[in-house]
């Protein structure tokens, strides 16, 4: 019904600022909890060892949706085959100063410069539990660290702890341009120390939870080399690939397109893209890849697979798309997969380097 109503419920919606609409969006979402999960074609699924999951279909929600772990189930009752919230840091935080949050509309893009706004680890843990109690999963949690920590490798650590118990992965978000100083725990050394730390926290828990790196699409390919040898020695299951550019692309149109923040949807999907290929090769495969930025449609999903990705997650193109837009991307994904003669997702990864 609401994938129908869409066209008139966008104009709607977009009356609002691009934040009060998001909340108003989640407020009606999580009526929506108690929904069932969606059925999905038996050659999307996807059974990866590494990370001991299996998925329904390869697309999933990115965090910054839900920072709070409010409605997984509403969004995987949407068709999502899992779901990402957060970030979520250890306090509670109002994130940066109103607004924050602006529409690139003839893009097909957001600016954000939120920073981690949240109500902190013990708010979101409360509602992690209440949904697994539902049977709500895959459902990952994306860890940060408060603005204002002095200790911010004993921040992610603090998350590993809070969720291990529940979460079915984590993504530590080293990564955002919106918190000061926090791209830099990117450098090889100061990530090694991270990542030593929280593979140790992550084996003194009861349950051994998958762990994800996040990383920009604003590296050189240094960066990346650096990246990469570091993850590989570190123990962590895969990278997530891409957070949202500080670049502003060539041919932007939105008025507020020399905003401060991230640059997220379409016009970040080549970058992001081109990243993930990069990072495939320097891991050899190895590694676990998520392909996230730009996503949009099958196209770009096959894309992202292709290029590397096991799983790919969205979130910009629903506040243009709507609801319909998971359903969609399915459908066109499972007739690329066909065209190319590929029997499932697992046999089209990393099809592009073969």
């Amino acid at each position: 019904m609401i994938t129908y109503l869409w066209p008139l419920l966008r104009p709607a919606l977009f009356r609002f600022s691009p934040e009060t609409a998001h909340n108003l969006t989640i407020k009606f979402m999580e009526l929506r909890n108690g929904r069932p999960p969606y059925e999905d074609a038996p050659e999307l699924a996807i059974s990866l060892d590494s990370l001991g999951l299996a998925f329904s279909n390869p697309i999933g929600l990115a965090a910054g949706f839900d920072k709070d772990v409010r409605v997984p189930g509403a969004m995987r009752a949407m068709g999502f085959g899992f779901v990402e919230a957060g970030t979520v840091t250890p306090l509670p935080q109002d994130g940066n100063p109103l607004p924050r949050l602006f529409r690139l509309t003839k893009d097909r893009a957001v600016i954000n410069r939120l920073g981690f706004n949240n109500k902190g680890h013990k708010a979101a843990l409360a509602n992690l539990g209440r949904a697994k109690t539902r049977g709500v999963s895959p459902i990952g949690i994306n860890i940060g660290a408060n603005k204002d920590s002095s200790d911010r490798v004993a921040d992610y650590v603090a998350g590993i702890a809070c969720f291990s118990d529940l979460a079915d992965y984590f993504t530590v978000n080293i990564s955002s341009p919106n918190t000061p100083g926090l791209r830099a725990m990117q450098g090889r050394d100061v990530l090694a120390n991270l990542l030593h730390k929280i593979t140790e926290a992550r084996n003194e828990q009861r349950r051994r939870v998958p762990i994800l790196l996040k990383i920009a699409p604003d590296l050189t390919e240094q960066d990346c080399e650096d990246i990469a040898q570091v993850a590989l020695a570190s123990g962590i299951e895969g990278l997530i690939i891409s957070n949202t550019t500080i670049s502003r692309p060539y041919g932007l149109h939105g008025k507020d397109m020399d905003q401060t923040g991230g640059l997220s949807g379409a016009p970040l999907f080549q970058l992001s893209t081109d990243i993930l290929a990069t990072m495939y090769r320097l891991t050899r495969g190895q590694l676990l890849l998520v392909g996230a930025g730009g996503v949009s449609s099958g196209a770009n999903a096959y894309a992202k697979i292709r290029a590397g990705a096991s799983l790919v997650q969205l979130y910009t193109a629903l506040v243009y798309e709507g609801p319909g837009l998971v359903t969609r991307i399915k459908a066109d994904l499972l007739k690329h997969l066909k065209r190319d003669g590929f029997q499932s997702v697992s046999d089209a990864i990393g099809a592009d380097h073969r």
